[in-house]
């Protein structure tokens, strides 16, 4: 018997659903959980660690380390061979305060 997927929370729904490359590129499609979505958020985009983004998701930093790597991969993937991307699906609840914190300035980034 396989154990029960616990919901990862998330600030709220992405403001976008799907992503697509310029130019064509292949027709492959790509799903990204909305999870997945929350994990590059928070760790690219705001600059937590992986320990606060797993507080904030509220799982381990584990399974967020997990959820960032397959995520990762996507987006690569659609960089390098085209297509598009959705984001819709997984096992998550939006979080009472439905906060979306700004980037913060926590880490040094090479903005190009």
């Amino acid at each position: 018997m396989s154990r029960h997927k616990r919901k990862r929370r998330v600030a709220a729904l992405p403001h976008t659903t799907a992503l697509s490359t310029y130019g064509g590129g292949s027709a492959h499609l790509e799903a990204l959980t909305v999870e997945e979505y929350e994990a590059v958020r928070l760790i690219d985009y705001v600059g937590l660690t992986q320990s606060e983004a797993a507080e904030k998701m509220e799982v381990a930093r584990t399974t967020v380390q997990a959820i960032y790597c397959k995520a990762r991969f996507k987006l690569a993937r659609l960089m390098v061979e085209g297509g598009l991307m959705k984001i819709e699906g997984g096992e998550y609840y939006i979080s009472p305060e439905s906060e979306q914190p700004l980037r913060t300035d926590s880490r040094s980034r090479n903005e190009a």
